[in-house]
């Protein structure tokens, strides 16, 4: 069965960093794209950023210059380096991944459990 599972969240000082780290197990071959998203309380779930096999990063404009996404893909890991944190950064962070080729099948988009990042002011 595939996993998503995302480490490195906690609670951080405006102004800090935080990395977050996804790991996908399963049997996989291939994953065609990895990406954050997060999501406030009382808030929809947003794209923070998203990189596909051999592309460049797409991100949210509000945290662009200062969140960097970066995946290794022999190891089938995604990463989010987020500096110059702000409260309003304060939210659950899921990792998620699309277009996955395994042992078992194909599948379309995998999320993980979430891990949550507070920024204090």
């Amino acid at each position: 069965q595939v996993q998503l599972v995302e480490s490195g969240g906690g609670l951080v000082q405006a102004g800090g960093s935080l990395r977050l780290s996804c790991v996908a197990s399963g049997g996989i071959f291939s994953i065609n794209a990895m990406g954050w998203y997060r999501q406030a309380p009382g808030k929809q779930r947003e794209l923070v950023a998203a990189i596909a096999s051999g592309g460049s990063p797409n991100y949210a404009y509000s945290v662009k210059g200062r969140f960097t996404i970066s995946r290794d893909n022999a190891k089938n890991t995604v990463y989010l380096q987020m500096n110059s944190l702000k409260p309003e950064d304060t939210a659950v962070y899921y990792c998620n991944a699309e277009g996955l080729v395994t042992v078992t099948g194909t599948y379309v988009e995998v999320w993980g459990q979430g891990t949550l990042v507070t920024v204090s002011s």
